[in-house]
């Protein structure tokens, strides 16, 4: 019985340590995914309703110091008509939703939405914060 010939292998793969490599890498990403989008930081005005449905939309954001983003992409402000044009041209029912921090230029704000209907967009929302009730 004590013979070399006669052992048996035991042909079965221990699954335990792969399920614990699955388990932690799953953590990290659930970790690590909501912190993958970081927007452009400005201060918005607060507002009281929520009417902003889901469609397919463009993001302008106006800062502070007055530089524009189309999404991520800086837009310098003379651009902005023929950036709405070619996105307007892709899909007619595009959706604008513009965000300018609440201590920009109003006169930046109207020019950013002259550019959106001058680009014959006819959905234009502002983005804001809603009102902290005490």
């Amino acid at each position: 019985m004590n013979d070399p010939d006669q052992r048996r292998f035991m042909s079965e793969i221990n699954v335990v340590p792969l399920v614990d490599v699955v388990l932690v890498l799953l953590i990290i990403f659930m970790i690590t995914a909501p912190l993958l989008y970081r927007g452009i930081d400005i201060s918005l005005p607060a507002s009281k309703t929520h009417n902003i449905k889901a469609t397919e939309r463009l993001v302008v954001t106006v800062r502070k110091d007055g530089r524009v983003f189309l999404d991520k992409d800086r837009v310098q402000p003379d651009n902005l008509e023929a950036a709405f044009a070619s996105a307007r041209s892709r899909n007619p029912e595009l959706s604008v939703y513009l965000r300018a921090d609440k201590d920009v230029a109003y006169g930046l704000v109207v020019q950013v939405m002259d550019a959106v209907k001058h680009a014959g967009i006819t959905r234009l929302g502002m983005v804001t914060e809603p009102v902290k009730l005490p």
